[in-house]
């Protein structure tokens, strides 16, 4: 998979990220970075009721999604952050689904990227 395809089915700006690190080498390093502990911590802090820990992981997955430009990534976690902001666990199980279903989306994007021959 290309850097080009994984933004573009991930509904993300590759351009202006690309512009904003300096570079699409540096996309994807930070993309690495992105496939890391965030959404691991999401998903048990969430399967725990946490809300807490669930916030603070919702919160971090929507700035560095703002970050690299994963626009749709970025937009699931922030709807998703505020009903936790309230304390509103069951609206935030009920928004969990399309942030997992984007998350997963761009995680195997991202792991695509490693051995990819160009397409």
């Amino acid at each position: 998979m290309t850097l080009e395809r994984l933004y573009r089915e991930a509904g993300g700006d590759l351009a202006g990220t690309v512009a904003r690190l300096g570079g699409e080498e540096r996309v994807e390093r930070f993309l690495q970075l992105l496939a890391g502990d965030t959404f691991a911590m999401l998903r048990a802090a969430m399967s725990a009721g946490d809300v807490t820990c669930a916030f603070r992981a919702a919160h971090t997955l929507k700035g560095v999604a703002a970050n690299m430009g994963l626009l749709r990534m970025q937009e699931a976690a922030s709807t998703l952050t505020e009903a936790l902001r309230a304390g509103d666990m069951d609206s935030a199980r009920a928004l969990y689904p399309a942030v997992e279903s984007i998350c997963c989306q761009v995680r195997d994007g991202i792991d695509l990227l490693d051995g990819a021959a160009a397409e």
